[in-house]
């Protein structure tokens, strides 16, 4: 039960961001079948409203089992913390309203599943209405005394518009996938956009309202891990509205000439749907701190970020291992129990629901990590650069970062296996080791996965793919990533250098994603921007490395 306590934090954020994902395109699906494909079935044919209410069938079926693991996992916890017995449990109000969801996603399922495109449309939009309450009454507004009303509202809206826009572009890949006609491309690219509007003015509206009430002033936007959690929200949705002014403009260049090229249109509504998850999951994380206003404590102050991010010498040398927190009071307690000849003493149980020691050398030995890291992602930037400017060994870029994978599962961890005492399978019930160990992964799968592409010429094209992927899927992971420590100035500070990295990947992957996927003869402009901002970023993560503190 101590090992669910200590892990319910990261999975119900992990949850919550698949939750909120599938809900979006379970509602975007309804609304994409009742305000597009239906209104449109003449021009589009039956095929294409046949497969959007697939689609928001299989996305509320979705929904319905991440809510049903939510639930699962948040009784679970609730029972293990408290011991109350399951049926107080059940009748707590995130079980009815998790219930409720689940109940409303079952129904819209079972009416896609068994009508399909015929489904009546009264009862989905109720049904749509009801699950955006539902989910409403989960948030953080639901919790509020003061200022509820407007919260409430403002939270209904917020994901009403993210499900408009975002949830509804799975349908819209799949439509623009199987039209031919240029008069059909401009008719949906057309209301597509109105919808995508609609929607965007909804987030912009809801998300000013949240954050007047939520942050309160300038210190708790820059100040506290809400704040700082929301900023990373604005920068995503500042990409997607780029994305989505491009995708308008060729909605724009169909109405005069209908034979306009749409790769385009379809290649940025993929990275507009891969950056909307990662909104996703950002929002998730909100969830697991207080709204900025609730915290008028432990702030920290621009001096702070300032001291704190001022460049100095990255520190290229490492303390003894033993001279770290955790191994010195094992080998105290070692020598405590030989003298009494009593049985041994662990320092630390991984999972048990407490935080390990640190010391001023556990510092010191992450920095030094950090900054050893940052001088091999940077040499990867350079080289992926270079190679970008023609010179042909440079192809070989990605096996720098199975030199980093190699550092990091040595390095990352120095209390469990290989190096420490605690061994390799016990060490996965500390959460923040097991995402370490989820990263050494991803690196390894997309740097082989690289190097076989660009040195090998691997006629796959699927493998080409598995870097911008991962890349993106590693960035989203580290907007949910925290740290084992205490002291909540010092999480944030850290937070303030990984929220930057955890962005530079997300642009990197889908840079990349488009440089493969657009087409080079319609699209060669933006081929040649992507091909230089995706090495570029990832330069820019080695920088940030590099200029790491903890101290």
């Amino acid at each position: 039960m101590e090992l669910l306590i200590d892990v319910f934090g990261y999975l119900s954020i992990v949850l919550h961001g698949l939750t909120v994902l599938a809900q979006s395109i379970a509602l975007g699906g309804v609304f994409f079948l009742v305000l597009l494909a239906r209104p449109l079935a003449a021009q589009l044919g039956s095929d294409i409203v046949r497969r959007a209410a697939r689609i928001a069938a299989w996305g509320s079926v979705a929904l319905l089992v991440a809510e049903a693991a939510t639930v699962a996992l948040q009784t679970a916890a609730l029972i293990a913390s408290v011991e109350i017995p399951l049926g107080n449990a059940l009748g707590a109000n995130f079980a009815i309203a998790g219930f409720t969801k689940i109940g409303i996603a079952a129904l819209l399922a079972l009416l896609l599943f068994a009508r399909g495109e015929k489904a009546p449309t009264v009862p989905l939009v109720l049904a749509v209405l009801m699950e955006l309450v539902a989910a409403t009454l989960t948030t953080h507004a639901a919790a509020r005394i003061d200022g509820r009303a407007p919260l409430l509202v403002a939270a209904w809206l917020h994901q009403a518009g993210a499900a408009i826009w975002i949830g509804g572009i799975p349908c819209f890949l799949m439509t623009l996938g199987r039209l031919k006609d240029g008069a059909a491309f401009r008719s949906v690219g057309a209301r597509y956009s109105r919808m995508s509007m609609a929607g965007v003015a909804a987030i912009l509206l809801s998300g000013a309202t949240m954050s007047v009430l939520y942050i309160g002033d300038l210190s708790g936007f820059y100040g506290t891990a809400y704040g700082v959690m929301v900023g990373a929200k604005i920068a995503m949705f500042l990409m997607l509205a780029g994305l989505g002014a491009a995708n308008f403009c060729v909605v724009e260049r169909l109405r005069a000439n209908p034979a306009t090229p749409v790769t385009r249109m379809r290649r940025f509504a993929e990275v507009e749907l891969g950056i909307g998850a990662a909104i996703f999951f950002a929002a998730a994380s909100l969830t697991s701190v207080p709204p900025a206003v609730d915290l008028t404590n432990d702030r920290v102050t621009m001096a702070e970020i300032v001291e704190r991010n001022t460049p100095v010498w990255p520190r290229l040398s490492s303390p003894d291992r033993a001279d770290l927190a955790l191994p010195a009071l094992q080998t105290k307690l070692d020598a405590e129990t030989a003298a009494r000849k009593a049985a041994p003493q662990v320092a630390f149980v991984p999972g048990a629901g407490e935080l390990a020691p640190r010391n001023a050398n556990d510092i010191a030995w992450s920095e030094y990590n950090h900054h050893w890291s940052g001088l091999i992602v940077v040499l990867v930037g350079l080289l992926a650069l270079a190679n970008r400017a023609g010179v042909g060994w440079a192809r070989h870029w990605p096996l720098a970062f199975l030199c980093l994978a190699v550092f990091l599962f040595f390095r990352s961890d120095p209390e469990v296996w290989p190096m420490g005492d605690i061994g390799f399978l016990d060490s996965f019930r500390d959460v923040e080791v097991a995402q370490h160990r989820g990263y050494v992964l991803l690196i390894v799968v997309f740097a082989w996965f690289e190097w076989r592409v660009r040195a090998s010429g691997w006629t796959n094209r699927a493998a080409s793919y598995v870097f911008p992927l991962l890349c993106a899927a590693g960035g989203i992971l580290l907007l949910t990533h925290s740290h084992a420590i205490a002291n909540i100035k010092d999480q944030l500070l850290i937070e303030l250098t990984h929220t930057p990295l955890a962005l530079a990947g997300i642009v990197a992957g889908w840079a990349r994603w488009l440089e493969l996927r657009l087409d080079p003869k319609a699209n060669a402009a933006s081929i040649r921007i992507a091909a230089w901002v995706w090495p570029a970023a990832i330069l820019f993560c080695g920088l940030l490395l590099l200029s790491y503190r903890e101290a």
